[in-house]
């Protein structure tokens, strides 16, 4: 049996305040990326889905501790996901929580074809900073470019390059990563400059700007994988252009 292949999503946000409604918009932004989609079920402790009457008013009232419980469709064969939570200040720039919500799908045809509006949705749901969707393959070997080995600094995979964690990085609005699409606030586009014309008539083939002025970038047509030479090639080229990504050097 063919295992299934996962598209990751996660995107960083400031953290929550008060009644936030953030909560509620992002998961109705995944939602509309994905007409059919609803999201109403929560699990129970024995992982039983459970239908949400009320879903929108629940997740209002469940909005506690700098997160939100998970939601799925209630589709054992097909599972979508979709949670957040407070990511510490002690693990975010500058020492300040934010705001995380991380979603699983299945990548199949028709996420493939809306994985870009579903980032989207996503983040613009949630304001957040910056985010990434990825093939659950390719985010396991990226996530070695920051993970630290017994003998202390990481040691990525592939050639690819070392880069800092996110509690490392100088501002909140720098990406500490790259995906194959990508989400940059207006604020994290100006952080790591994009875009130059010049220089990214390539990326900009494949990007379009949001209702909130940030960008959605592309990397590679298809589903990131770096056991493709041309996608390795681009994915470390898009890291030589940025160099700020990952706080390894100012744009």
């Amino acid at each position: 049996m063919t295992p299934r292949k996962t598209l990751a999503v996660v995107v960083y946000a400031p953290a929550l305040m008060g009644e936030d409604r953030r909560t509620l918009d992002s998961v109705r932004g995944l939602e509309r990326a994905l007409p059919g989609l609803r999201l109403e079920w929560r699990l129970s402790k024995s992982g039983r889905p459970i239908l949400l009457e009320q879903r929108d008013a629940w997740l209002l009232e469940q909005s506690e501790d700098g997160g939100f419980p998970l939601l799925c469709n209630g589709e054992p064969s097909a599972p979508v996901t979709v949670w957040g939570r407070e990511r510490a200040g002690l693990l975010s720039p500058g020492g300040r929580a934010q705001f995380e919500v991380h979603a699983k799908l299945p990548l199949d045809k028709a996420v493939t074809e809306s994985a870009a509006s579903v980032l989207e949705g996503i983040a613009e749901g949630s304001g957040a900073y910056w985010g990434r969707a990825t093939p659950y393959d390719a985010a396991v070997d990226i996530a070695y470019q920051m993970a630290p080995t017994p003998e202390g600094p990481p040691s990525p995979r592939r050639g690819l390059p070392a880069l800092k964690s996110l509690e490392h990085l100088g501002a909140p609005e720098i990406p500490s990563y790259l995906g194959w699409i990508n989400y940059w606030s207006e604020a994290a586009a100006q952080a790591i400059g994009f875009p130059d014309p010049t220089r990214d008539s390539e990326l900009l083939a494949r990007a379009r700007r949001t209702p909130s002025g940030g960008w959605v970038v592309q990397l590679t047509d298809t589903p990131l994988d770096l056991d493709n030479p041309d996608h390795l090639d681009s994915l470390k080229w898009t890291y030589e252009r940025f160099p700020a990504i990952g706080g390894r050097a100012a744009p």
